[in-house]
This record gives structure tokens, C-alpha cells and sequence, in this order.
């Protein structure tokens, strides 16, 4: 097939789709649309056999938000109408209600089918998105949870597939480099610093903790992490707590060394308020460490409680310090939950596995 990508985003979401893309390329033609978002490269970047990176010079070279790409959006459907009566696509796959919109007006009177990944449901933006995915030949949610908040805001449901994000199994498996550590039980967090996002609940958990250290690996640079009000949060909060002995920030961590810091841990936290990807559970059960992750989103398919890992509530430091000691002082599950969560991120979530219910969307939407 000759599959047309809309992509819109930064970070997690950008490395999903070239991921994903990669996959792809081994069997189709896929090209890559995007916004350039810096001024250096090529229109056209050829990124893995069978696979096309074209960016669109529109709007400032720079990345932004989707309220800033917004003004943009005629520019690039325009843009896309023009290369795709050039180069007419099978399938076209759009990300966001940014890349759906432009996807839209680029496909107007091609008879194209589009599929439609939102990864989120936006509250301030539900009208839109519902009428996107009623639009849309099939929309692709990550998890049941976003299935299930689909339906509420009306897309149908025969609409909606439901396809998890994936993991890369040949650089997050059970054997390689472990990073140094000492004797003390580690905890290791991964993302971003703020209280949502969980760090907060990780270093209240600790004061049930004693001889448990913590590892957060996240946020801004090392260099700039004096500078930064959330990590200077948590530094104060642990004081207050009489941990900060105990809590290590590392600041942004090379996704090349994420694998050696989870290895290196007897369990890995995840604990968000909201978890569309679910990715750094999925990292973790892939290298076949134990998984505490908040039973929200994505974790919900991915962490099979007391199977893969366990549950918790967000914003539960009590509940979390409970199960993480339940877990540190029992090699035996730590090594079952281990062995059985990378064995399901084999298994269900491989980019290969990924891919191949994609195509079927794909084709079912072409059909």
C-alpha cells in the first residue's frame, strides 16, 4: 500500500509514528507529512527503507503547540491537496485534530480513505472531534479507555479500532547492560517532573520506605535542573519529608540509556494521572522489571494486576509505598511479575505486532 501519515506533535508521539513507520516500510510505501519544525534538512528526508519524511514549510520553523499550528492549517490541506493529486495515497493516517483537519481538506474529492488517531480526547474540543471521527473511515484509539471516552463524546463505535502503542523489544529486553547501583533497593521513575505526571506521589511514597532510594529520570537537562521549578519542588519536598538523601534527580535521560537505568532497578514507578501511551510501563515489563503503574489509561490493557504488575491509584503515596514494599521484600514475585511482563510486551506490543493490526485497519478502511 502507499500510506500517507498526517503527523503532528513532539517527543513521545513523533517517536511512536516514525516507529510505527519503520515497521511499516518493510512491506509498504510510506510518506511522512509533517510541518517542518526546524530550519535545518531536506523537503524530503528518506528515513528507513520504504519509509519518507516530507516536511511542509509553513508557519514558523519552530515546534508548537496545536492552538499555534491552528492558523496554519488551510496552508498545509492546500499543500496536501497539491501532492496528493500528484501522488495519490491507498490509505491516509492522520494524527491529532490538527494532522485530521488537514488531512481532510487535502483528501477533499480523492476518495481516500482516512483513519484518524486523536491519542487524546480534548474537552475544549469535543464538537471538533466528534465530527472528525464521524468523518474518518476508521478512528484508532490506543487503549479501551480512550475507546470507551470516544464513544461518550459520539463517534460510533463501529468507527473505532482499537490498536496499542507500541514498544521497541530490540533495545528494552531482559538481557544488556544494567546501569551501576549500590546494595539499596531502587525505585526508578521515568518522564517528566511535575505532579501529574506522578514524581510528587514517588517521593511522599518513600517516607514508608526506609533503605529505598529513588531514581527520577526526567525533565530539563542536568545543567538546568537548579533552574527548574519542578525539580526544585520535589528537592524541597523531600527535605520537608527528611528523604532527600535518598531521592536522586538525573534530569533528561538519553532514550540510549533508558533501558540500562530500568534494568537497574528492582521496580519501576509510573504513577500518572493520565497515561494515553502508557509507554514507560510498557519500556519497563519489556526489560523485564516489575511495574507499579496507576490504573489509569493505557496501563489498564498493559498491566495485568498481580500478573504483569500492579495497580495503584493516582496520587496514593500511602497505597504506592504499601505495594512497593510488598514487592521489594518478595524476590519471588518481583521475579514472576518480571518474567510475565516482558513476555506480554513481546507478545502484544512489539512494533511488529503493532503494525500488522494497523495494516488491518487499514485494509478494512480501503475495503
Amino acid at each position: 500500500m502507499n500510506i500517507a501519515i498526517v503527523a503532528s506533535g513532539s517527543g513521545s508521539k513523533r517517536h511512536h509514528i516514525l516507529s510505527v513507520a519503520r515497521e511499516l516500510g518493510r512491506d509498504h510505501h510510506v510518506t511522512i507529512y509533517s510541518r517542518r519544525n526546524s530550519s535545518e534538512g531536506k523537503p524530503k528526508t528518506r528515513v528507513a527503507p520504504g519509509v519518507t519524511v516530507e516536511h511542509i514549510d509553513v508557519g514558523p520553523a519552530r515546534d508548537l503547540s496545536p492552538n499555534e499550528v491552528a492558523p496554519y492549517l488551510n496552508d498545509v490541506g492546500e499543500y496536501l491537496m497539491k501532492r496528493w493529486r500528484q501522488d495519490r495515497p491507498d490509505v491516509i493516517h492522520a494524527h491529532s485534530w490538527t494532522g485530521g483537519l488537514a488531512a481532510v481538506a487535502g483528501a477533499k474529492d480523492l476518495d481516500v480513505p482516512v483513519a484518524h488517531s486523536f491519542h487524546t480526547v480534548d474537552p475544549a474540543r469535543v464538537t471538533l472531534e466528534r465530527a472528525l471521527g464521524r468523518r474518518a473511515r476508521a478512528v484508532i484509539a490506543g487503549s479501551g479507555d480512550e475507546e470507551s471516552a470516544l464513544i461518550r463524546i459520539g463517534v460510533p463505535r463501529n468507527h473505532i479500532a482499537v490498536v496499542p502503542y507500541g514498544v521497541d523489544t530490540e533495545r528494552f529486553h531482559r538481557q544488556g547492560v544494567t546501569a551501576s547501583r549500590g546494595t539499596t533497593k531502587r525505585l526508578v521513575h521515568v518522564g517528566p517532573l511535575t505532579p501529574e505526571r506522578g514524581a510528587q506521589t514517588i517521593v511522599r511514597a518513600l517516607q514508608g520506605l526506609p533503605d529505598v532510594e529513588l531514581v527520577l529520570a526526567g525533565g530539563p537537562d542536568p545543567e538546568q535542573l537548579d533552574g527548574d521549578l519542578d525539580a526544585r519542588r520535589l528537592r524541597a519536598l523531600a527535605e520537608q519529608l527528611g528523604v532527600a538523601s535518598r531521592v536522586t534527580l538525573l534530569g533528561q535521560v538519553k532514550r540510549a540509556a533508558v533501558p540500562k537505568l530500568m534494568r537497574s532497578a528492582d521496580a519501576v514507578v509510573t504513577v500518572p494521572r493520565e497515561a494515553p501511551t502508557g509507554i514507560v510501563a510498557l519500556e519497563a515489563m519489556a526489560c523485564g522489571v516489575p511495574v507499579i503503574a496507576s490504573s489509569v489509561g493505557a496501563h489498564l490493557d498493559s498491566v495485568i494486576d498481580g500478573v504483569t504488575g500492579l495497580l495503584v491509584p493516582p496520587d496514593r503515596p500511602s497505597r504506592t509505598a504499601r505495594l512497593a514494599r510488598e514487592l521489594l521484600t518478595d524476590p519471588t514475585l518481583r521475579t514472576a511479575l518480571g518474567y510475565a511482563g516482558a513476555d506480554r510486551a513481546r507478545s502484544r506490543y512489539s512494533w511488529e505486532r503493532v503494525s500488522q493490526e494497523l495494516v488491518r485497519v487499514y485494509e478494512a478502511a480501503c475495503a
